[in-house]
């Protein structure tokens, strides 16, 4: 019954397991009851609810960094003697919306020049006894194709350019030419970053009067999927770059949107209406959308 599922991850959250693993749970168990009842073997899915509606999202909140933040931050990082060396990498990271495990998991023969995409298709992840491993990408439609921008192409070019050339190459889940790796040779790893960012962060922060927000791997992402929604792009395309399983863990990211981002969305919804006016003025034999798809 629903009770009980209800009742399940109430139990599983109280358990001590974050609400990101229970959104998991939950994302396995309601397509598998949904399957079942439309073959008729069961009456109706029991956890068909909206989740927020059962158990407490306290999970920590990761906002995405203003493009102004960000300007900053890649500037700080493009011109310190240290960071400097990683901002290729950061810059990446900020332009794709890569997740943090799909981008340790690149290898030299994931990037496309020729078709000018990245192929994504699986993670590379470091077990608790330290034993590096290649999984399959988070979700199904974590498997994708994203578009390489002219600035991630040439960013990754000197990535590859760069890189040092080993006799011999490690070896993970059939996997190698990782273009990222550590001081041992080996394929850096989410901690990685995660500890390259922080200390970063911490030394701007202590230059400049002007502090900077907690910056992650993870914010990148966020960071990415904002931007592209603020800039008007179809949800399900964004969808797609992200690789999320579900429309609405994209359509989250609308709620972020500010007042001044609503602002600024009507004052040019206002300037289209004019320039559409005044192009049927002037043009009233034309349909409006095509002079204007010109115009544009």
């Amino acid at each position: 019954k629903t009770s009980d599922a209800k009742i399940f991850l109430i139990q599983l959250q109280e358990s001590g397991k974050g609400y990101s693993t229970v959104c998991t749970v939950r994302g396995v168990l309601r397509p598998a009851f949904q399957m079942a009842a439309d073959d008729d073997m069961i009456i109706k899915n029991p956890f068909q609810f909206e989740l927020h509606t059962v158990v407490v999202n306290d999970s920590v909140k990761r906002d995405a960094i203003t493009r102004e933040q960000e300007r900053k931050f890649l500037e700080f990082i493009e011109n310190d003697p240290h960071y400097s060396q990683f901002y290729d990498a950061i810059f990446i990271l900020f332009k794709t919306g890569l997740r943090i495990s799909e981008f340790c998991g690149l290898t030299k023969r994931d990037i496309d020049f020729d078709r000018g995409v990245i192929h994504v298709d699986h993670q590379l992840q470091r077990t608790n006894n330290m034993e590096y491993v290649v999984e399959s990408t988070k979700t199904t439609c974590g498997t994708r194709r994203i578009p390489m921008s002219e600035e991630v192409r040439e960013a990754f070019e000197r990535v590859i350019a760069n890189r040092e050339k080993l006799k011999k190459e490690p070896m993970v889940g059939g996997h190698s030419g990782f273009l990222f790796l550590d001081k041992d040779k080996k394929p850096m790893i989410a901690q990685h970053w995660q500890h390259f960012f922080k200390r970063a962060v911490q030394k701007y922060n202590s230059t400049h009067p002007l502090q900077l927000p907690s910056v992650s791997p993870h914010i990148c992402r966020h960071t990415f999927c904002s931007k592209m929604a603020r800039a008007g792009m179809n949800p399900k395309a964004l969808q797609y770059l992200m690789g999320h399983s579900d429309i609405s863990v994209t359509m989250n990211v609308y709620t972020h949107i500010s007042f001044d981002d609503a602002e600024e969305e009507l004052k040019r919804m206002e300037e289209f209406r004019k320039a559409q006016a005044e192009i049927e003025k002037k043009n009233p034999s034309k349909p409006t959308s095509q002079v204007l798809f010109k115009v544009i």
